[in-house]
């Protein structure tokens, strides 16, 4: 591994040379963190992403592309995440291919719409099915995955150095493209490197260059991450740690029996981190990876997801391997949709989801996720095909308006998030009140409903926005002495981040009543004693 990585040191230089000398990186889509949430900076604004991720071919031709923009907007998205793959963008060595990157650049401006585009280049789903055909046919100079010693697999090798010398080569060939056209209209706003990386059918990669690698010892720069941020780590690194006792040693004496997902994890996430590094030498914007989840949170042992992708349990592995990595993203078609944004929003990572489920409960999710964890992004995968998804289009057109205001106004103690899961009720505390939630809507399959879901901001003492559907808000005071009224109740609708107020209703409305349809209520309270 030696030998490639100083090869790739020089190439990384060579490229950096390269870069766009007239970038300013404090004017390019940058993520800012703050106390608890994070903001995604574009041109000095905050931006959250009312998104959705096309299917994985439908960016392959401009032509097909063409009548899904306007569905796009018709949806409300602002923002698009599509893909460039490797074999189309570079399909002779050396030789490379701008039609579509620029195509799709220009569709999104036509649409007033932004991008998030993802590198198909080594791996997709753990396999390499968008790698060149003159990648695939050379096993020699390009190593698969061996899922038994000497039987290849449809998956390039994490350990093959020259693979990952020509994926960072073409990555930087097109980050410096995006660059030259894009620097000033910053179309597109940030990458994702691969996708769902790691390997299915074994624990680790079984090749002779991977076996030569696991019999060492664990890297230095693991050993001493593990160590400094050793208050800090994920729970499920804790647990694996405290098993052993140990932080020196080989792959076995360190992880024990998660050796073999902690080895891949390290050279996987390595090899990400290079191409990544080497495109943001380029250009550089925010970059991320993308998570297959374990559907057990880590409580079976058997592995039934990509070992070695960046799920919870190997995070710490991958900041320590890949520091170029703006952030994890995690794909979300587990049930447990709260658990999940829990675990992904925590030691300072910002929650971005990518993929999610495109059903009904899309509409009740997004919710949640802007207002418990200030996601930057959602997005149901397979936007450009999906029937019946009237859910989705009503909260996002409802929403459209409302989240440049709520940009400006979010924070880790201003808002919060509302998702029915079980319990009909929930008290929450915000803004020096209590607040009673009544759900009043559960997901029916057959009738394409999603259950109740919501978000509260707090903008001043006494003055709250309630978005969602579903459910009933009733404020009470947290010493339980006195009561609560309404100095005002207005239904509002937001343009363009300015709110503008609908029916009063401080009449017979002495709660917050939000029904079956998306809507904005605004309140005033205080309370008499």
């Amino acid at each position: 591994m030696k030998n490639y990585l100083f090869v790739f040191l020089l190439l990384n230089i060579f490229f950096s040379s390269r870069s766009i000398d007239a970038q300013n990186s404090n004017s390019l889509p940058t993520i800012e963190k703050k106390t608890g949430f994070s903001h995604l900076m574009v041109n000095g604004k905050p931006w959250i992403m009312l998104s959705g991720e096309l299917h994985n071919s439908s960016a392959s031709d401009l032509q097909y592309m063409s009548p899904i923009w306007d569905k796009l907007v018709d949806m409300h998205l602002n923002t698009v995440i599509a893909t460039v793959s490797w074999e189309l963008f570079e399909p002779v060595e050396g030789k490379y291919d701008y039609t579509l990157v620029d195509g799709i650049i220009k569709g999104a401006r036509e649409h007033q719409l932004k991008l998030v585009l993802i590198w198909f280049g080594t791996w997709k789903n753990t396999w390499s099915t968008y790698a060149p055909e003159w990648v695939k046919t050379d096993l020699k100079r390009f190593p698969r995955m061996q899922t038994k010693p000497g039987e290849n697999s449809g998956a390039l090798s994490a350990f093959g150095g020259k693979t990952c010398i020509a994926d960072a080569r073409a990555f930087t060939e097109l980050m410096k493209h995006i660059g030259e056209i894009d620097s000033k209209d910053q179309t597109v706003l940030m990458m994702q490197v691969e996708n769902e990386t790691g390997v299915l059918n074994t624990s680790r990669d079984r090749s002779d260059l991977a076996e030569t690698e696991f019999i060492k010892p664990i890297p230095v720069e693991l050993s001493n991450f593990l160590k400094v941020n050793s208050t800090s780590l994920m729970p499920e690194m804790k647990a694996v740690l405290s098993s052993t006792g140990e932080l020196k040693g080989n792959w076995q004496d360190v992880f024990g029996a998660s050796a073999d997902e902690m080895f891949q994890a390290w050279f996987t996430a390595k090899y990400v981190g290079q191409v990544c590094s080497a495109g943001k030498a380029a250009y550089n914007i925010p970059m991320y990876v993308n998570a297959w989840l374990d559907p057990s949170f880590a409580e079976s042992p058997k592995t039934e997801y990509p070992s070695g992708g960046p799920v919870s349990r190997v995070l710490d592995v991958w900041k320590a391997a890949a520091p170029s990595i703006d952030l994890f993203a995690p794909d979300i078609y587990l049930d447990d949709f709260k658990r999940v944004c829990k675990i992904y929003h925590q030691a300072g990572n910002p929650l971005f989801i990518p993929e999610a489920q495109r059903d009904a409960r899309a509409a009740a999710n997004v919710y949640y996720a802007l207002g418990q964890h200030n996601a930057i992004c959602f997005a149901p995968f397979g936007i450009d095909g999906v029937k019946d998804i009237q859910s989705i289009v009503k909260v996002y057109g409802s929403l459209e308006g409302f989240l440049p205001f709520f940009a400006q106004k979010q924070g880790s103690k201003n808002n919060v998030g509302l998702l029915y899961s079980g319990d009909k009720t929930e008290l929450i505390e915000l803004g020096g009140y209590k607040i009673k939630i009544t759900y009043n809507q559960q997901r029916d399959e057959e009738k394409k409903q999603p259950e109740a879901g919501g978000l509260i901001l707090n903008t001043a003492p006494g003055e709250f926005y309630i978005a969602g559907f579903g459910f009933r808000a009733v404020f009470e005071t947290l010493d339980q002495k006195g009561w609560v009224e309404f100095l005002s109740h207005d239904e509002v609708v937001f343009e363009k981040g300015i709110c503008k107020p609908l029916r009063r209703m401080n009449g017979d409305e002495m709660e917050v009543n939000i029904g079956s349809a998306p809507s904005i209520q605004k309140v005033r309270v205080q309370t008499i004693k």
